[in-house]
């Protein structure tokens, strides 16, 4: 196990501790239960900063969407750990520019992100590079209404209140480039940034929309209330990269912060690497890590693997270039460090 990222204690500071003399009489005295018990207070304190120090990361919609499985089997199975970064918690939320937000205002800035909202922010002059791809099919992003509503095709929502996640988000997107691709415009429907994947499912429980965007696992729950009213891949292309790992260009270019970018790609490409060889078990992983029904995930994460949900890095260009809107010739250096993408990709 590769270890080491905090230098040892300042022991200076610790004179109360560690002066063996009489206090009183300035007399240096053997005490040798005393300097043994010193010794194993060492011990454990240089132990614990040799050790990886505890993390936290972005994953968008972590606990609600599949996108973050690698890193939760990962965790679980110690694969960050093995190779020396000990992530031990994620940071979630609806999507879009609160991810990148979230990361450029943590003290590890890195997540995984929607493509649309990391291209849109390295555009606008944030200072990020992609490092990897996460998900690179929308074949999970489906509309959803009530169980009974009039709504059953992408022309029916004419006039109707549809929702999304969050500006810039993956969703957004495709609502967008859907309506283009069908020959309506933002006039002939009303776009409703309903929130992350639970607040687009109340919002059409409770009426406040007529259409909402949901994926798994919240499909499958509450597939006895709801109906679909189209797919993603009815009405735009599906081999767009819906999710991306991202840095700021500062992190990347410490020693530090290139070893622990490093750690935590491998980690997670060894979590889709046990995804794709043990699905029941890494659906049973994450779970117990989503507080979900494990028959329902094994179910959901044995279409996953069919579609080749996961990629262990990979970017897919073109479904990078549509998902980010990218027209003309892409600077695509300003956008991606390719050097911790697998190496047949490099």
């Amino acid at each position: 196990m590769k270890q080491s990222v905090m230098p040892p204690p300042d022991l200076s500071r610790r004179r109360g501790v560690l002066g063996f003399g009489d206090i009183n009489t300035g007399e240096n005295r053997p005490m040798p239960k005393l300097i043994a018990r010193v010794a194993a207070v060492l011990a454990a304190m240089l132990s614990g900063c040799l050790a990886a120090r505890a993390d936290s990361i972005t994953v968008t919609h972590y606990g609600s969407a599949f996108y973050g499985a690698p890193y939760a089997v990962a965790m679980a199975k110690g694969f960050f750990k093995q190779h020396g970064v000990d992530i031990t918690g994620i940071l979630t939320s609806a999507g879009g520019g609160t991810s990148v937000r979230n990361i450029l205002a943590s003290d590890l800035p890195f997540g995984e992100v929607a493509t649309s909202a990391a291209i849109a922010a390295i555009n606008h002059g944030e200072p990020l590079k992609i490092l990897f791809g996460g998900v690179d099919t929308i074949d999970d992003i489906v509309w959803i209404a009530k169980k009974g509503s009039p709504l059953h095709s992408f022309q029916d929502i004419r006039g109707k209140r549809v929702g999304f996640t969050s500006p810039g988000s993956a969703t957004n997107m495709i609502i967008l480039m859907a309506l283009k691709n069908q020959n309506l415009t933002t006039s002939d429907v009303h776009l409703v940034a309903a929130g992350d994947i639970g607040a687009n499912l109340s919002a059409v429980l409770n009426g406040a929309i007529d259409t909402g965007m949901t994926g798994e696992p919240v499909w499958s729950e509450n597939a006895d209330k709801l109906q679909i009213v189209f797919r993603s891949c009815d009405v735009v292309p599906c081999n767009m990269m819906q999710s991306v790992g991202v840095t700021t260009d500062a992190y990347l270019a410490t020693p530090e912060g290139k070893k622990t970018l490093a750690a935590i790609t491998a980690g997670r490409r060894e979590g889709v690497q046990f995804i794709y060889a043990h699905p029941d078990d890494a659906a049973d992983i994450v779970a117990k890590a989503y507080s979900g029904d494990p028959g329902l995930y094994r179910r959901v994460f044995a279409n996953f693997v069919k579609i080749h949900y996961w990629t262990e890095g990979t970017i897919d260009v073109d479904g990078l270039r549509i998902m980010g809107q990218q027209k003309g010739p892409v600077d695509w250096p300003k956008l991606i460090d390719a050097e911790f993408l697998p190496k047949q990709t490099n």
